[in-house]
């Protein structure tokens, strides 16, 4: 079998059928493993093959078969690219070898990442894909040199949202494979997996995560994780008493009562240290109300709770990992509906700070629910305050998917941002925040400020962020605009078509970060 399996390589093809019968062979269907190996490429100076660490080792173990049969079943494989071979070790009756690109790879100025463990989640997310289309139950990943990497790549690449399918992937059990390194590899799984929660509040439809579902489903998340960890889920009446009303004037459009999310994390030391302050926009479906969106792609509407789903799916991550920090998330949560009691344009209400703004464009909603809770978050003395929303489709416009956009006040807290992102792959890119967008916003004929501002459809993404800025008195603050990054068609390899559930690691890593520095 082997022999003709070599031959048909050999010849350009590979006969399937024979290698998978021989794969059953060699064990039952529910123990199959899977096994995912890393080659670089071909510097100038070499002549052969570059595996990694645990490819070699393989490969010794098959007396150099892989390294035969990746040599004659077509050209070298170039980053992000697999090839799968079946029947080359009896324990593994697949193996797909993908390629890492340049093994000097490493930061890159131009990119803003690390090019290497980017490399790495973009291989091994291929791999794991190809080998799950086998219906494999169990892959082994080859920690390529970053086993944290690797495991993002393996689990944010083998994620698909499927629960309302009746036909559904196989479900994939990834290991590590060949290395010692499990706490690495560990951490992986958990920034991942945050992701993935984010990715799945993101992708279920509007009518399965209205803000009280939301509310629970994070209520249920923090339960695996119950120590230091505190969740309030505020009622409507709670949402009157504190006067949050800019945030109850688009609620008031729909059916679907308002919630706002509280969660407490105490990992610090000192339970009572300034916490840093995560705010996310809880927008659970979008219809623009009365200024009512067009209804192409408005279905992608059911995501615009985006960075409420990010922040409290980050906080979930930070508790997994025990980070050593204090931090909050807040989550105000509504849908935005037209209807007889929804805001209409012209009208004025009134924020918790006591400030009045001037409705004039009820789809910019985003930032009248962050308002009151910017308001709120300052309740809790806070170290810093990170914002996170799928604010406006200006941002799409400036940077597209390539990065979310970042306005602060603060150099010490972008430069974290920014470093914490490198680490992640994740990009975010510094965005103006001038005075100039200030008075745009400031100058309303009826109210203290416009929600959009006297020169509509000129730098939308810069008034928005400027409007926030009204409600922020602490000294460092940023607000994370993530309108571009919130779908994925192919522009992230290692994410499949949908909600990506950006940028949940950047915020975890910053975090991570932090805790130096509060401590």
């Amino acid at each position: 079998m082997l022999l003709m399996f070599r031959k048909a390589v050999a010849a350009g093809g590979r006969t399937y059928q024979q290698c998978r019968l021989f794969s059953l062979s060699c064990s039952s269907r529910s123990d199959r493993k899977g096994l995912v190996l890393g080659v670089y490429d071909k510097e100038k100076d070499e002549n052969s093959l570059k595996f990694t660490e645990a490819g070699e080792a393989f490969d010794r173990s098959v007396s150099g078969r892989l390294r035969e049969l990746l040599t004659v079943s077509g050209p070298a494989l170039t980053q992000g690219k697999s090839r799968v071979f079946h029947a080359v070790r009896q324990d593994f009756p697949s193996v797909a070898v993908v390629g890492l690109g340049k093994s000097s790879a490493a930061f890159c100025s131009q990119e803003n990442w690390d090019s290497k463990k980017v490399n790495i989640r973009n291989a091994v997310s291929v791999g794991c894909r190809q080998l799950q289309d086998l219906e494999m139950p169990t892959i082994e990943v080859d920690p390529c040199g970053d086993a944290q990497s690797a495991a993002e790549g393996a689990i944010l690449g083998l994620f698909e949202y499927d629960e309302l399918k009746q036909r559904k992937k196989t479900v994939v059990a990834a290991q590590l494979h060949g290395s010692s390194n499990t706490e690495s590899w560990q951490k992986g799984v958990l920034y991942a997996e945050g992701q993935n929660f984010a990715r799945y509040l993101m992708e279920s439809p509007a009518n399965h995560m209205t803000p009280s579902c939301f509310a629970n489903k994070i209520q249920q998340r923090l339960k695996s994780v119950p120590d230091k960890v505190e969740v309030h889920i505020r009622p409507k009446s709670w949402i009157e008493d504190q006067q949050m009303g800019s945030f109850l004037s688009v609620s008031k459009g729909s059916d679907e009562p308002p919630v706002f999310v509280e969660v407490h994390y105490k990992g610090a030391t000192n339970t009572k240290a300034p916490p840093l302050v995560f705010v996310g926009k809880g927008i659970t479906f979008d219809s623009g109300g009365i200024s009512l969106k067009s209804s192409k792609n408005m279905d992608a509407m059911r995501a615009d709770m985006g960075g409420a789903a990010t922040v409290c799916s980050s906080i979930v991550t930070a508790a997994s990992l025990k980070l050593p920090i204090n931090i909050i998330g807040l989550a105000p949560l509504c849908e935005n509906m037209p209807s007889g009691k929804a805001n209409k344009p012209g009208d004025v209400v009134r924020a918790k700070n006591g400030k009045t703004i001037q409705v004039d464009d009820t789809d910019a909603e985003g930032r009248l629910i962050l308002a009151d809770a910017l308001c709120y978050a300052h309740c809790f003395n806070p170290k810093a305050i990170v914002n996170v929303a799928t604010l406006t489709g200006a941002m799409i416009a400036a940077l597209g998917s390539a990065a979310a956009g970042v306005f602060s006040n603060s150099d010490w807290l972008w430069d974290h941002l920014r470093k914490a992102s490198v680490v992640t792959g994740d990009r975010v890119w510094r965005m103006p925040l001038f005075e100039h967008y200030s008075r745009q916003m400031t100058e309303s004929q009826l109210a203290d400020l416009n929600n959009i501002g006297k020169d509509r459809g000129s730098g939308g993404a810069c008034t928005a962020a400027a409007f926030l800025k009204e409600f922020v008195t602490v000294p460092h603050w940023a607000h994370v605009d993530i309108a571009g990054v919130m779908t994925n068609k192919d522009e992230v390899p290692y994410l499949r078509k949908g909600m990506t559930g950006r940028p949940t690691r950047t915020l975890v890593e910053l975090a991570a970060r932090l805790s130096s520095d509060f401590n």
